[in-house]
């Protein structure tokens, strides 16, 4: 990475990543009127939104849009909107979802602005480990790294 920014010094260092939401209801009280039985309505399947995220690790400044899906032609949609964003050159980080791949490989293929780097397998600075482990209750905790360049 420092590599990357000393040959360019106005390049951009972002982390790429999706994720998904599910909605599912916990119930604890209804109201009903007195003699009647309550109704719930309930989706036979959890309802959901995927978000497409890009994080600037300069900056902090991100980009966040909802998606239908989590795909790789998606995926390849939201790396060409970031490159709208960005004219100079990107340093991406991703980790190894299968959807990184694909479409997203042959983006990249085509495109000489983007240097990419995948975490390691199972890497404990890939944001699926600390970001969903958070919030499921399921964390971790995670050293502090102190910037950027500790990563290096």
């Amino acid at each position: 990475m420092t590599d990357f920014l000393q040959d360019h010094p106005d390049g951009v260092v972002l982390a790429l990543d999706e994720m998904s939401l599910y909605f599912q209801a916990t119930l604890t009280r209804v109201w009903a009127p007195v003699g009647q039985t309550p109704i719930v309505a309930v989706h036979p399947q959890r309802d959901h939104v995927h978000f497409y995220g890009a994080l600037n690790l300069c900056t902090g400044r991100e980009i966040a849009l909802p998606a239908p899906e989590a795909t790789s032609a998606l995926t390849a949609n939201f790396l060409m909107q970031v490159l709208m964003l960005y004219p100079q050159p990107i340093f991406l980080l991703l980790d190894r979802a299968p959807w990184h791949y694909g479409e997203v490989s042959t983006l990249i293929a085509e495109t000489d602005r983007l240097h990419v780097m995948h975490f390691p397998c199972l890497s404990r600075l890939e944001p699926s480990r600390t970001c969903v482990g958070a919030s499921t209750g399921r964390h971790q905790p995670q050293p502090h790294l102190p910037s950027v360049s500790a990563l290096d």
